[in-house]
């Protein structure tokens, strides 16, 4: 192999804002280089129809501003109403409200824009016609020694079952309750107890509900619960003539549930037999593994039911002419076939819960069911009100992308009329990201940033080598609780278990991964030919989506038989099955246990292990093999030596601290690669890269791009003996770039320029500043030698959110270096800024590193004019208007309360630094080319 020797280079530095180091001069055209930006390529928000009290000027008026700023789309949420205000109320599914409907989604499409609704309001399903019996319940049960001849006498007027247990067989008395509420039967010899079982409502009812829309939220294991609600919206949308919506949406599950009134029923047609036959032990009497089992299989059931009750929603949506957008996570049911159901599987990172082997499950069943979209609800509750910067955004979205996440929501927007004093209309758990908001003025420069990326992370198809197999019923296999319900904030059903740290070391190590659940396996199938051309493994594990290497199942004890024999036949016809540690020796559930542990025994009996390879043993099937062992990445070793043409090449950036996705296309493959800290936070603990690095993919040319300017250069590119490709790259912390890697494509166009440092120096001089937009007031102007926070300016410049204009006048003739472009590095920004030099626009900054490039022959000797807009957070103005005790937050339900879900009071906030901060440094730099061998 030859050794590949690179120059140390001192003083390389960025040269675009919050982007990748350095510069091109391409003859590529826009469209040439990066995919065309549709409106599902932008960024869409939420918005929030407080008591749909919505007007259409206000519409037209708001929409036309979403689209000036680069937004897509939105998704209208209506929900509890404005005080004051009541007069302008609509309710829900009115004549008048579905004309507002009709009338949105036609603005949308003259626009250009998308229109997605809530089907509902508030959060979740639910609403006027669900009735006690309809409504999310819980299970609640009373046991009776029976007393000889002494009547029973039942706790519930409506019991769903009785059921007598004693020294012979159950018995079933759910017929005999006498109106009078005792029970038609004469208790048998021997000790007696009575099981009676009844459900209630659990009192939860849709949360931040809109006029119209109050009610229980449904039960969402019930079929009929459903029907009854969609019946209410097929009778609103009877006689409708306008438009419909994009997409339908169910927001994540917040029911409190864990019965319905036909689980019994359906529990036996599932299962195969009689949960009532087992009381006492579903209760905790008795052998610890029978009760597990039969929860087990009580989680399988509702498990189940739920997902055919939601099939229902998908379907009365398609039928509507509509797709389904689904928040899967909270769900007590296989979370990969609830985010399947849907079109647009949807996820969310929120506040701390940032986990992207989290957000990896809606992905992965994106990829699995061959959803082009996988959405996300982001910027929920990232700070406190007013403290969230467009820098923060973006490094909270950027971990989004690496999680496969390809169609991102500000969670966002509250739609507020004209005549609403500001701040207007706001939601309690948003980033605001509403155009009263100060951040607004430079956030479609964040906008532009993302609709880049998305438009690469919308191209082609996801590019993963290995299917993880869930093994949900080892979780569901518990002897306590009821219903285990799986939400994104608490994730021990996930990270305490085996798949989890299995995710968390294929991720560490560079392997790509979509999660996998048994029903998904079962559609699974080999291919007989290679599915991408640059490669020679034929027999590829396909699923609907895409496919796969292989399966890896991490470390389990039980797994349903018809799983396991699937495993097998796929092996048989020429796949891959890796088992963490061993295979699994037993399978979930009571019904016909000791049949099914039989077979199970009876087929691994067959297999015949090889000697180790060290730690690992491989056992031949058919044209494929099974692998087990006790390290993962021996055991990914293993198989790739003992297949034939069989490689499973890690990406070994993850080594330097970068995360990343990738993609393919008929070209080749698509990789966004961030250099961030496992939070994705503001100001990232992580080192600047500098370097080579290896991909995992072969490529013949490659071009770097960068999507916080849209520039782009052809790199070149050093391929090795593997055929794998290094490519150079420079990414400061917080920085993203794409690599465009082509498999043949020779793609004509100058070279990415690199830059190294030649001299600097510090700006200084007199600065004026100029407040120029926003409020209450625009604060005096003022002069300085000293940039610093302009709070120190003073009482109104403490409360001022806007924009002011820094304005310098400088000459550079100290500096005596050959250069061939500038860096102008501005330091420390509060919080966004634009920047002109000698009246010529260049970039805008708004996250960390805040760094521009110019052009050599924008730089004079004498008499630079250099003018930087900087805007700041809305925080202290939010803060001066609870000093002064002005009444803004007055709105129904929860109202306004901080992060911490108590009383708002911005009164103790600390003053946020505002403005240019600098130090600002004029940086010359020296182009360097880097050739095949070296730089």
């Amino acid at each position: 192999m030859k050794q590949w020797i690179m120059r140390t280079i001192i003083g390389l530095s960025v040269m675009f804002s919050a982007g990748c180091i350095g510069s091109e001069n391409t003859s590529l055209s826009q469209t040439d280089v990066w995919p065309a930006i549709t409106s599902e390529c932008k960024l869409w928000t939420y918005w929030w129809w407080m008591a749909s009290a919505v007007d259409k000027q206000n519409i037209t008026s708001q929409l036309e501003t979403f689209q000036k700023a680069g937004l897509g789309g939105v998704h209208i949420i209506p929900i509890y109403g404005a005080k004051g205000y009541e007069d302008r109320y609509i309710q829900y599914l009115s004549p008048e409200w579905m004309e507002m409907l009709d009338w949105t989604v036609r603005e949308g499409r003259r626009l250009g824009m998308g229109v997605d609704m809530t089907l509902g309001t508030g959060w979740c399903f639910g609403g006027p016609t669900i009735t006690a019996e309809l409504a999310n319940a819980v299970l609640e049960r009373s046991i009776k020694t029976v007393e000889a001849d002494k009547p029973v006498t039942l706790s519930s007027k409506l019991p769903l079952c009785v059921m007598a247990y004693g020294p012979d067989e159950p018995v079933d008395l759910t017929d005999k309750v006498k109106a009078d509420g005792t029970l038609d039967w004469i208790k048998p010899e021997g000790e007696w107890k009575v099981y009676e079982l009844w459900q209630k409502p659990s009192g939860r009812k849709v949360k931040r509900a809109a006029p119209g829309g109050e009610g229980h939220m449904l039960n969402p294991f019930y079929r009929a619960a459903m029907e009854n609600y969609l019946g209410w919206f097929d009778a609103a949308f009877k006689d409708y003539k306008g438009l419909m919506p994009r997409a339908t949406y169910h927001d994540s599950y917040e029911y409190v549930c864990n019965w319905s009134p036909d689980l019994l029923t359906e529990f036996e047609k599932r299962r195969g037999y009689r949960l009532q036959d087992h009381l006492p032990a579903f209760f905790g009497e008795g052998d610890s593994d029978i009760t597990a089992r039969l929860k087990g299989d009580y989680r399988r059931t509702i498990s189940e039911m739920l997902l055919d009750s939601f099939e229902l929603w998908a379907g009365w949506s398609h039928d509507k002419g509509c797709i389904t957008r689904n928040e899967a996570h909270g769900a007590p049911t296989n979370l990969l076939d609830f985010y399947a159901m849907s079109d647009s599987p949807e996820t969310e990172f929120f506040r701390f819960d940032r986990n992207p082997l989290v957000a990896k499950f809606a992905s992965s069943a994106a990829h699995v069911a061959g959803r082009a979209r996988t959405s996300a609800e982001t910027g929920t509750w990232l700070k406190e009100h007013y403290h969230v910067t467009l820098g923060a955004l973006k490094n909270f979205i950027d971990g989004l992308f690496v999680s496969g996440i390809n169609h991102v929501f500000y969670h966002g927007n509250c739609y507020s009329p004209a005549d609403a004093p500001w701040p207007g209309w706001v939601f309690y758990a948003s980033t605001q990201m509403n155009p009263r908001n100060s951040i607004w003025h430079d956030v479609d420069a964040l906008n532009a940033y993302l609709a880049r990326c998305q438009a690469v992370l919308q191209a082609g198809s996801s590019d993963n080598d290995i299917l993880v197999y869930w093994p949900i019923h080892d979780y569901w296999h518990n002897e306590k609780g009821m219903n285990l319900d799986m939400t994104i904030h608490g994730v021990g059903w996930l990270a305490e278990q085996p798949v989890g740290q299995l995710a968390a070391k294929l991720w560490k190590e560079g392997y790509t991964f979509d999660y996998i659940s048994d029903d998904q396996l079962l559609k699974c199938s080999i291919s007989n030919m290679a599915v991408v051309p640059d490669t020679n493994h034929q027999n590829r594990i396909v699923t609907p989506g895409g496919a796969y290497e292989m399966i890896v199942v991490p470390a389990c004890t039980r797994m349903p038989l018809e799983t396991f024999k699937t495993l097998y036949t796929l092996a048989e016809q020429g796949g891959v099955i890796l088992f963490e540690k061993d295979i699994p020796r037993d399978v979930p559930g009571l019904s016909d246990l000791k049949e099914k542990r039989a077979e199970l025994k009876s087929l691994v009996n067959s297999l015949t292990w090889s000697p180790s390879f060290g730690s690992v043993q491989m056992c031949t099937i058919g044209k494929g093999l099974f692998g087990r062992g006790k390290d993962i990445n021996s055991i990914l070793n293993s198989a790739s030596h003992v297949i034939n043409a069989f490689s499973l090449p890690r990406e070994t950036m993850t080594d330097k601290g970068l995360k990343f996705t990738r993609r393919r296309d008929k070209d080749g493959y698509w990789y966004f690669i961030i250099n961030q800290d496992e939070q994705f936070t503001e100001e990232p603990n992580t080192p600047a890269f500098d370097g080579w690095i290896t991909l995992a993919r072969p490529a013949q040319s490659m071009m770097l791009m960068d999507p916080m300017t849209g520039r782009s250069g052809t790199a070149p590119v050093r391929v090795s003996k593997a055929g794998n490709a290094d490519v150079y790259v420079q990414l400061p912390a917080g920085a993203s770039i794409i690599l465009r890697a082509f498999i043949k494509a020779q793609p004509e166009g100058k070279p990415w320029v690199w830059y190294k440092e030649a001299d600097s120096t510090e700006l200084s001089g007199t600065w004026e500043v100029e407040f120029i937009e926003g409020g209450p007031e625009l604060p005096p102007a003022y002069r300085t030698e000293q940039l610093e926070s302009w709070t120190q300016q003073g009482e109104q410049a403490q409360r001022f959110a806007g924009t002011a204009r820094y304005r310098l006048t400088f000459d550079i003739q100290k500096i005596q270096v050959q250069r061939d472009a500038w860096r102008l590095d501005l330091g420390t920004v509060a919080a966004s800024a634009r920047v002109r030099l000698n009246g010529r626009e260049l970039d805008r900054v708004f996250s960390m590193p805040y760094v521009v490039y110019v052009p050599d022959d924008l730089v004079k000797r004498k008499g630079n004019l250099l003018e930087i807009e900087v805007t700041n957070l809305s925080a202290n103005r939010i803060r001066d208007l609870d000093i002064r005790g002005v009444d803004w937050k007055y709105f129904r339900d929860i109202n306004i309360v901080n992060i911490d879900y108590k009383k708002l009071d911005a009164s103790g906030w600390e003053i946020l630094d505002s403005g240019l901060l600098g130090p600002v440094r004029l940086i010359g730099l020296r182009e360097y080319h880097l050739q095949n061998d070296s730089l």
